[in-house]
C-alpha cells in the first residue's frame, strides 16, 4: 500500500500514524480518533517513505512515528522517516515504549518536533499537537541572543539555593525569573528557569506545568545534547518564560555529573538573556559547578536558628575547599517589618555572629504566596500588590538594569 487507510474517503487526511502495527498502540488510535475524527491515516515504515512522494501528502499537517523496543534495530530508518517528513515541512510527534535514552536522543536530534511517552498520559498528544501549532519562542529568543549574533557575551546566571526546607527558595526562583521576563515592555529579555532539584522540585507545581519524561531522557545522556534536544524539554509559560522542570519521577541527585550541569548551563547561557536556577537544598558532586557559573547565587535562609546553623556549615564547607563563599548573598525570607526593631536587632546579631552580610531582606507575603503556588500563578498575576511581589519585583529590575549597563558599556 503506498497510500495512508483513511477513514473518510471524501476528505483530505490531515494526519497519519506510521508503526510496524498501530494495533499495539491502542491508547493512540483513541486520541487520533478523538482529535482528529476520521480525518487520520495509518502507515507501515516501509509504507510512509513511498507515501511521503504522493500528492495526497501534501494536506498532512503531522504524523505520529509510535516505536516500541522492537523497533530500535531500525533506527536508520526510522531517521529516514523523520528526514523526509522534514523536507515535506510535515511535523512529527515521536510516541515511544521501552525505548533507551540514547535512541531517543538520535530520533531528536533527526528532527522530530515532540515527543510523548506511552502509554500517553491523559491529553498529553492534544498538547503536544497545540505545541507544535504554536511559534516557536526560544528560536526567536535565540536570534537575538548575543551569542546567536556571534557576541561572545552569555547569559547571566542566578542561583537560588535554600539552606533549609521551607525558606522560599522555589518561590523566589520562578517569581524572580518571572518578574524578569516582564521586567521590560518595549525588549523583553528571553529568560529560562531551570529546576535541578531533581527529587522533590516544584517550579512546575509554582507554574501548573506538567512535568515531561523528555527532561529525564535529556540528562541521562547529555552527550547526545543540543540545541534541539534542550528545546525539546523545555515548556513555555504564557509566552515569556521557558521553563526546565525536575524530572516526573523522583531520580537520584547523582544521575547527572558535573560534566552534564555543565553541559545543560552552557546550552541555556548561550540561548538565554537571564537563566535562573532552583538548587536542592542537599550539596551535591555538582553543586560546585552551578557556584563556579552563577553571577549571582542567592542564599535563603529564615531567621531562625536551623538557618543559622546551615549558613554555618556552608560557609565552613565552601572555605575548607577553598571556593567562592563570596559570591553568595544572603537572602533572607520573612524578614521583620520596618518598626519591627527588636527583630531587625536579631538580623544584626545573626549576621554578626555567622560573619555574613545579609544582603537582601525579603517580607512575609503571608498566605497569598501560598495560594499562588498552589493554583500554579506567579505572585504577579495571583497578588500583584503582596510585598513579597514587590520586593522581588524591585531586585528583577535592579539585576535587569544592571544587565543592559553593562552590555551597552560592552
Amino acid at each position: 500500500m503506498t497510500s495512508a487507510k483513511t477513514h473518510d474517503d471524501g476528505t483530505a487526511i490531515l494526519a497519519c500514524t506510521i508503526s510496524r502495527d498501530v494495533q499495539n498502540f491502542d491508547l493512540l488510535i483513541e486520541d487520533m480518533e478523538t482529535i482528529l475524527g476520521e480525518r487520520w491515516g495509518d502507515l507501515g515504515f516501509a509504507e510512509a517513505l513511498a507515501f511521503f512522494s504522493q500528492p495526497e501528502a501534501e494536506s498532512l499537517e503531522f504524523v505520529a512515528l509510535a516505536i516500541d523496543g522492537e523497533d530500535e534495530d531500525n533506527l536508520s530508518l526510522m531517521g529516514e522517516i523523520i528526514s523526509q517528513a522534514k523536507e515535506k515541512k510535515i511535523k512529527i510527534v515521536l510516541i515511544a515504549e521501552d525505548v533507551t535514552p540514547a535512541s531517543l536522543h538520535q530520533l531528536l536530534r533527526k528532527g522530530a518536533d515532540e515527543f510523548v511517552p506511552y502509554p500517553l498520559p491523559e491529553g498529553e498528544l492534544q498538547e503536544a499537537i497545540e505545541r507544535m501549532n504554536k511559534p516557536d519562542p526560544v528560536a526567536t529568543t535565540a536570534v537575538a541572543a548575543p551569542a546567536a549574533q556571534g557576541d561572545s557575551k552569555e547569559g547571566a546566571l542566578f542561583v537560588v539555593h535554600g539552606l533549609a526546607g521551607g525558606v522560599g527558595s522555589t518561590t523566589m526562583a520562578v517569581n524572580l525569573a518571572w518578574e524578569l521576563a516582564t521586567a521590560s515592555d518595549k525588549e523583553a529579555p528571553s529568560v529560562c528557569v531551570i529546576d535541578l532539584d531533581l527529587q522533590y522540585g516544584s517550579v512546575s507545581t509554582y507554574l501548573d506545568l506538567p512535568r515531561r519524561e523528555t527532561v529525564f531522557e535529556m540528562l541521562s545522556d547529555t552527550s547526545l545534547m543540543d540545541d534541539d534536544v534542550f528545546s525539546q524539554a523545555l515548556q513555555t509559560y504564557e509566552e515569556k518564560l521557558e521553563v526546565l522542570t525536575a524530572p516526573s519521577d523522583m531520580v537520584p541527585l547523582d544521575l547527572i555529573t558535573p560534566e552534564d550541569i555543565e553541559r545543560v548551563i552552557e546550552v541555556a547561557r548561550r540561548r538565554f538573556d537571564y537563566v535562573v536556577v532552583d538548587m536542592p537544598t542537599t550539596l551535591v558532586q555538582w553543586s560546585e559547578t552551578v557556584l563556579q557559573a552563577a553571577h549571582v547565587y542567592f542564599a535563603m535562609i529564615e531567621l531562625d536558628m536551623r538557618s543559622a546553623q546551615n549558613a554555618l556549615r556552608l560557609k565552613r564547607a565552601l572555605q575548607a575547599e577553598e571556593l567562592p563563599f563570596n559570591k553568595l548573598r544572603f537572602a533572607l525570607n520573612r524578614a521583620p517589618k520596618f518598626t519591627d526593631l527588636n527583630g531587625k536587632g536579631r538580623v544584626k546579631r545573626m549576621g554578626e555572629s555567622l560573619g555574613i552580610s545579609i544582603d537582601l531582606q525579603l517580607p512575609d507575603g503571608g498566605k497569598p504566596v501560598m495560594q499562588s503556588g498552589d493554583h500554579g500563578l506567579p505572585l504577579a498575576k495571583s497578588a500583584a500588590k503582596n510585598p513579597l511581589r514587590r520586593e522581588i519585583a524591585k531586585l528583577a529590575k535592579s539585576l535587569h538594569s544592571l544587565g543592559s549597563s553593562n552590555a551597552e558599556a560592552a
